[in-house]
């Protein structure tokens, strides 16, 4: 086998090495000693995990901390998205998904320091939110009519969509058996959803 082959065939088995170590990772949020990753990569010889461990730190996935220790690095929480949008609507050709990198973090998150993520409760929007969903928010105190925003009414939080009517702004839910908010006092804007964690099943 030539250097290419040799070259793409380790990238292969390094993507299925990663992979195993992601799961782990997941479920027990750490990752163990040399003689326990061994076990999980398939792999009997120290010398083989540590070569493993290094060609995924060279790709950025994981480092090593002064005292020895072996954590996820940024990439290690990269996971693949389709170049390939599936159809909500009518039944497409299907064709050959391909995927690249893709930062869940980075798609969602643009300003880190003023993000919180706020799980909903309720049913007052559940023609768009689902109770059990949690919301993506960044804390701003102005927002649009029409954005999805988290706002204090009258000294209770709230998750509505934004509105303005005859020049009031009032808080519109997103189920029918549900009232427009209008405040009697005050309306503050806590920060504006920016996007949404739905777990099924």
């Amino acid at each position: 086998m030539g250097k290419m082959g040799i070259g793409t065939a380790r990238a292969s088995k390094d993507k299925l090495y990663l992979a195993k170590l992601q799961d782990y990772y997941a479920k027990h949020r750490s990752l163990p000693c040399y003689a326990r990753l061994g076990e999980i990569l398939g792999l009997v010889a120290k010398s083989g995990v540590k070569k493993v461990l290094e060609r995924l730190q060279k790709k950025g996935y994981l480092t090593r901390t002064p005292d020895d220790m072996w954590i996820p690095e940024h990439n290690f929480f990269e996971r693949f998205v389709s170049n390939v949008a599936v159809p909500a609507g009518s039944p497409a050709a299907a064709h050959d998904v391909s995927a690249e990198s893709f930062l869940i973090d980075q798609y969602l998150v643009h300003k880190p320091s003023q993000t919180t993520l706020i799980p909903v409760k309720g049913d007052s929007m559940r023609d768009a939110v689902h109770d059990g969903d949690i919301a993506v928010v960044e804390r701003c105190s102005t927002a649009s009519p029409g954005n999805l925003v988290v706002a204090i009414v009258d000294g209770e939080f709230t998750l509505k969509t934004l509105i303005q009517e005859n020049g009031q702004f009032a808080l519109l839910p997103a189920n029918p058996d549900y009232p427009i908010i209008y405040p009697k006092d005050k309306l503050e804007i806590f920060g504006i959803v920016v996007g949404l964690i739905r777990k099924y099943n």
